[in-house]
């Protein structure tokens, strides 16, 4: 059988219908198929770590579709990257301002608000992964939605990607939108 039936076969076989019912969160009428993932609260909480890069903006459809059919809990994240020395302040990169993460994080929780979903904002100081999933696991996160800017193509890249380490110290799913 192959990997992909497999998976799907755990939502579909009668062990998961009856598990899931049990939970009180849908009735045993929406648990056919696949569609079992439907009615239910999979994702109670979803993590989505925001930048000033194309890809965050990129998942931000995929955001709303995943809170509206899920009806979850949006949480939005911006990391104020900490600069290792004083001298390494003099390099102005935008997310190590706070005052530009801030704007980006309003900005953000006015879209979310325009498409009918109510965001609540979080805005941190630190390394971006290890931040991530500290409020991940804080927050009892069920998923983190981040965009990846392809760093990792390289052996030197994936090693410092910041998707690859949320990924690997992730407390819960992490879904990366390219």
């Amino acid at each position: 059988m192959p990997a992909a039936t497999q998976f799907f076969g755990v939502y579909s076989g009668v062990k998961s219908k009856a598990t899931h019912k049990a939970s009180g969160n849908c009735s045993l009428a929406d648990c056919t198929g696949v569609r079992v993932l439907k009615g239910c609260s999979m994702f109670k909480t979803v993590l989505f770590s925001i930048d000033q890069s194309r890809e965050a903006r990129n998942a931000v459809d995929v955001v709303v579709n995943l809170v509206q059919q899920y009806q979850s809990r949006l949480v939005l994240l911006s990391v104020v990257e900490v600069p290792p020395d004083t001298e390494a302040a003099a390099d102005v990169d935008v997310m190590k301002s706070k005052e530009a993460v801030a704007k980006l994080l309003n900005g953000a929780q006015e879209l979310f608000t325009q498409k009918g979903i109510e965001a609540e904002i979080i805005e941190r100081e630190g390394m971006p992964s290890f931040t991530i999933c500290d409020v991940a696991d804080e927050i009892n996160a069920d998923i983190i939605v981040m965009g990846c800017r392809g760093m990792g193509l390289t052996d030197e890249g994936a090693a410092e990607s910041v998707t690859n380490r949320t990924i690997n110290l992730a407390p819960c799913p992490v879904l990366v939108i390219p």
